[in-house]
């Protein structure tokens, strides 16, 4: 039975709080509202966007949720496109986990809010994609904590709950992980405080991406 370990990604793999904060300004500017603080902005990231917007938003309408959630894909394609991008960053001591864990014989998936264009941009960058046999984005699934992520990847990867590790950095990876039964691990790098993911639930905490190899080991 493949051990199969899923990651987040931003917030886990990459450090991208700088340009979801820019689009997600640039969304609310173009409808005329003040925009949330960047704190604000952090926590919702990991969300799909129309759920995202709407937990930063909640008197709105459903359909304005969804019309800020097209314009913040116009607003980070257009970043984007100008190559006005900020650096996203892999995590200090990310890829050596993610080699390490390889060659231990881990399967490896991504489970993220991200578009399939978007995580495929940001693996491209860093030489991963080779790396991860499942890739499940918002593009196909409900919003974290759904489980349907996460059951997908288990099913790509020919694993099963009991050996499968979900690690991200909020509270919505954990509980995804614990709707589907798996392994819960937060990472201390992130967006949600250490303190949250032990509260939701995480099985364990990570404080330093070079120790997932031996904390999932001895899961």
């Amino acid at each position: 039975m493949s051990r199969l370990a899923v990651f987040d990604c931003d917030g886990t793999l990459v450090d991208s709080q700088a340009n979801i904060c820019r689009a997600m300004e640039a969304c609310f500017d173009l409808h005329r509202l003040d925009p949330p603080g960047r704190d604000s902005i952090r926590r919702i990231v990991g969300l799909s966007l129309v759920p995202a917007i709407a937990a930063l938003l909640p008197e709105a309408e459903a359909r304005q949720h969804e019309l800020m959630a097209e314009d913040y894909k116009r607003a980070f394609h257009a970043m984007r496109t100008d190559c006005a991008l900020d650096p996203e960053p892999l995590f200090d001591g990310v890829a050596e986990a993610i080699e390490a864990l390889d060659a231990a014989g881990w399967v490896l998936g991504v489970a993220t809010g991200k578009s399939d264009r978007g995580l495929a941009l940001i693996l491209e960058h860093h030489g991963l994609t080779h790396r991860f046999v499942t890739l499940q984005t918002a593009d196909r699934h409900p919003s974290k904590p759904h489980p349907s992520m996460l059951e997908a990847a288990i099913a790509e990867a020919g694993a099963v709950p009991e050996t499968t590790a979900m690690i991200g950095d909020t509270s919505f990876d954990i509980a995804m992980a614990l709707n589907a039964g798996a392994h819960a691990v937060g990472v201390a790098w992130g967006y949600h405080e250490a303190h949250e993911l032990t509260a939701a639930g995480a099985h364990r905490v990570s404080t330093d991406a070079r120790e997932l190899p031996a904390l999932l080991e001895a899961l």
